[in-house]
């Protein structure tokens, strides 16, 4: 077991940029795929958000941090988010903490 660590605020985002033919993807497959490449990058990588623009839902829906940002980024970036996982320009996000 990996013993969470905190991180330094100024840590660098790392982001990742996935291709993947749109024909069938939804978000559990976006999820999957990102998770494969987050566990790539760094095996005990944990996910803190997500969003989907599709649908225009973020997870974690919570009120937090100011209005300029969506709470599911705030609430990543709060928790020391480390890890973007981009899937097709934007229409899926993930935010990983790499461990």
């Amino acid at each position: 077991m990996t013993q969470i660590q905190p991180v330094s605020p100024s840590a660098p985002m790392e982001t990742a940029f996935l291709s993947v033919d749109p024909q069938g993807l939804d978000l559990q497959k976006a999820q999957d795929l990102a998770r494969l490449k987050a566990r790539e990058l760094n095996p005990d990588a944990m996910l803190l958000a997500w969003y989907d623009a599709r649908s225009g839902i973020g997870y974690p829906d919570v009120e937090c941090g100011s209005r300029d940002e969506p709470p599911w980024q705030v609430f990543a970036r709060a928790r020391g988010g480390n890890l973007t996982i981009d899937i097709n320009d934007g229409a899926y996000t993930f935010i990983y903490l790499k461990l």
